[in-house]
């Protein structure tokens, strides 16, 4: 706890959060959920392509150069956001088996 917080204010700023990791098997669509959950959350005004081309907007997740000329994500984004009084907070990870084999 931060010296000027409140144990009060700790508590309603703890119950008022929420975590969320979206982690699945490659191509099942982790990171078109992620940029979904941003627009629809008002985060984002336009939710951007997993493969984009150069007229299309790219991920807010997939922000690696490498991520981009792939198409695919190669490492964990945190986002955060505010919806509806709630602080949410997104894990987008990569599906690739070496990252899968050390988080499930």
């Amino acid at each position: 706890m931060l010296s000027s917080e409140k144990p009060d204010d700790l508590a309603s700023s703890i119950r008022k959060r929420r975590s969320f990791a979206i982690i699945a098997h490659p191509d099942a669509g982790k990171t078109t959920l992620t940029e979904k959950l941003l627009l629809y959350g008002g985060a984002i005004q336009l939710a951007g392509h997993v493969r984009a081309r150069k007229d299309r907007k790219s991920t807010k997740s997939d922000w690696m150069t490498m991520e981009k000329e792939r198409g695919i994500s190669i490492s964990s984004a945190a986002l955060q956001f505010e919806y509806k009084g709630f602080v949410l907070n997104l894990l987008d990870t990569p599906g690739h088996q070496d990252f899968s084999e050390d988080t499930y």
